[in-house]
């Protein structure tokens, strides 16, 4: 089980949190969609070359932006992160993902 971890603009929140979901992502027992949202400041400065949805090439930008976190199955983390990028505003959206442990993973 992987942990998708995305930081995305409160205006655009829901639109990531569905296309995670709609790719698998969220599923835990009979439970679907299933993930934590938590506000805060992204600070981002776009330079030469960039197309910024927010902000100005050049000027220091901050953001009220929110933390998505969710799970995923491996085999579905591809299409979820996939479906995040294309949902996301960003050209170059901030994102990471990580290995989570199971019940079975601590005998």
């Amino acid at each position: 089980m992987l942990v998708l971890v995305c930081f995305v603009p409160a205006s655009h929140a829901e639109a990531v949190r569905g296309a995670l979901a709609g790719a698998g992502a969220g599923a835990v027992g009979a439970y679907t969609a299933c993930s934590f949202t938590v506000p805060g400041e992204g600070r981002f400065r776009p330079g030469e070359g960039a197309s910024p949805f927010l902000g100005e090439v050049g000027d220091l930008s901050v953001v009220h932006e929110v933390r998505i976190e969710c799970v995923c199955p491996r085999g579905a983390a591809r299409a979820a992160v996939e479906a995040m990028l294309a949902a996301h505003p960003y050209e170059e959206p901030a994102w990471h993902c990580y290995e989570a442990l199971t019940l079975d993973d601590l005998t």
